[in-house]
């Protein structure tokens, strides 16, 4: 799949949801719980999930956190979590860090 900022992807195999932030200009296999992930919100009686979660793949996505792989330029907010870890390319996608505020000394 190309995605692209502002698309919502849920997952096929438990309720995670997220929204690309940011993104390449080239084709990604992003996946869920090793099952791809599809455009659409996570909502409706169409997203009840439909397949198998790799149990290897079930780290968890929690809720408002951002998901990124640095040296592809792919950003992911998670807008519902679930127990599906997120994946790029078949790379777990690690939570993305906050950058520290500057002194007010």
């Amino acid at each position: 799949m190309r995605p692209r900022v502002g698309q919502m992807l849920a997952s096929t195999v438990d309720p995670t949801a997220v929204i690309v932030v940011r993104c390449p200009d080239e084709e990604l296999e992003i996946t869920c719980g090793g099952a791809a992930m599809v455009e659409g919100t996570g909502t409706g009686p169409a997203s009840a999930a439909t397949g198998t979660a790799d149990p290897e793949l079930l780290g968890g996505s929690l809720l408002g956190k951002r998901y990124a792989a640095e040296d592809l330029g792919l950003e992911l907010l998670c807008t519902k979590p679930g127990p599906g870890t997120l994946a790029v390319n078949g790379v777990p996608l690690p939570v993305k860090s906050a950058k520290p505020l500057p002194a007010s000394d």
